[in-house]
């Protein structure tokens, strides 16, 4: 292959590793920015349940027992789903 040639290709394959870099790192930014809404959207449920002050380990805890509590049980599901229903309707959400 000519010099030419190969510094051609060379500059066309650097520019395509480029381009898939930026590409990479948007998904990676937008990635990270969901899970970061996810986690304070999370995290304000702990508000909204007037949880703000407890200390962390109880509530994970909590959560961690809750998760155990329902599992398969889906009348329990229902009544938990129903009083979260409500404190969202209270506030509009």
């Amino acid at each position: 292959m000519a010099p030419h040639r190969r510094r051609s290709r060379l500059a066309r394959l650097r520019a395509t590793v480029a381009r898939l870099e930026r590409m990479t790192r948007a998904m990676t930014t937008d990635a990270r920015k969901k899970d970061t809404r996810e986690k304070i959207e999370l995290g304000g449920l702990i508000v909204k349940a007037g949880l703000r002050y407890e200390k962390r380990a109880l509530l994970l805890g909590a959560l961690i027992e809750l998760g155990r509590q329902i599992k398969g049980d889906e009348a329990e599901q229902a009544r938990l789903a129903a009083i979260g229903a409500e404190a969202f309707g209270n506030d509009g959400e």
